[in-house]
């Protein structure tokens, strides 16, 4: 059996939704725990383009999300979601193997997740912009300050051996552009979902600030 059946067999099925992180709260359970919450906006999505094996090589469900401003959409855009029956969408995004069949124009909501479901949500951090090693890496910095030291405490130390490579090695920390990375956090559960506001209550803090789009998947 070659590896590419073997993948084939070992691939699981998932389904997901595009969403909008609202902020953070917290929730009491029935027993009067308080556990920390983010707020998210999930769908309602459109199904845009449903992709098969036999046309594409895979299967994918491509939802779109977040309404667009018509004169902002070019003339592919356009013809594109009217296949759909739906006006343009800022966001799209493809999910392999979706369990749920779907057809192209209908919708994706909050109903696909129950309340007490693990899923993984994926977004971007925040841009921290040019930061130092201390904030960047962790850094510790210098103990204390002694005389001849003059604003040490938060430098980077030693780049390496001037002598033998005379070069900086590659992989060196040092400062540069901090945060805006894409980040998926696992294991994520779902507290508490609100249909007629199509909001779902995800435990823990989600990356990303307020108003960014995050994916949830299972």
């Amino acid at each position: 059996m070659s590896c590419k059946t073997l993948r084939g067999i070992n691939r699981k099925k998932m389904k997901g939704i595009i969403g909008k992180k609202i902020g953070m709260t917290s929730v009491f359970d029935p027993g009067g725990k308080q556990t920390a919450v983010t707020i998210i906006e999930a769908g309602p999505c459109v199904v845009t383009q449903v992709k098969t094996k036999e046309t594409d090589g895979y299967s994918a469900l491509q939802l779109a999300f977040g309404d667009k401003n018509d004169k902002h959409s070019n003339k592919a855009e356009k013809n594109h979601f009217s296949k759909a029956s739906t006006a343009p969408k800022k966001f799209v995004k493809e999910f392999r193997d979706f369990s749920i069949e779907k057809n192209i124009g209908e919708s994706i909501t909050v109903d696909i997740f129950a309340e007490g479901d693990k899923v993984e949500v994926v977004g971007t951090t925040k841009g921290k912009g040019f930061q130092g090693v201390v904030k960047r890496h962790g850094f510790h910095g210098v103990g204390q300050q002694s005389h001849g030291q003059h604003d040490r405490q938060r430098a980077p130390g030693s780049l390496g051996n001037s002598s033998d490579a005379s070069r900086v090695m590659k992989g060196m920390k040092m400062a540069g552009r901090t945060g805006g990375d894409r980040v998926k956090l696992k294991g994520l559960k779902v507290v508490k979902i609100f249909a007629d506001k199509n909001y779902i209550l995800v435990s823990g803090a989600v990356p990303g600030h307020n108003g960014s789009i995050v994916l949830i998947q299972k």
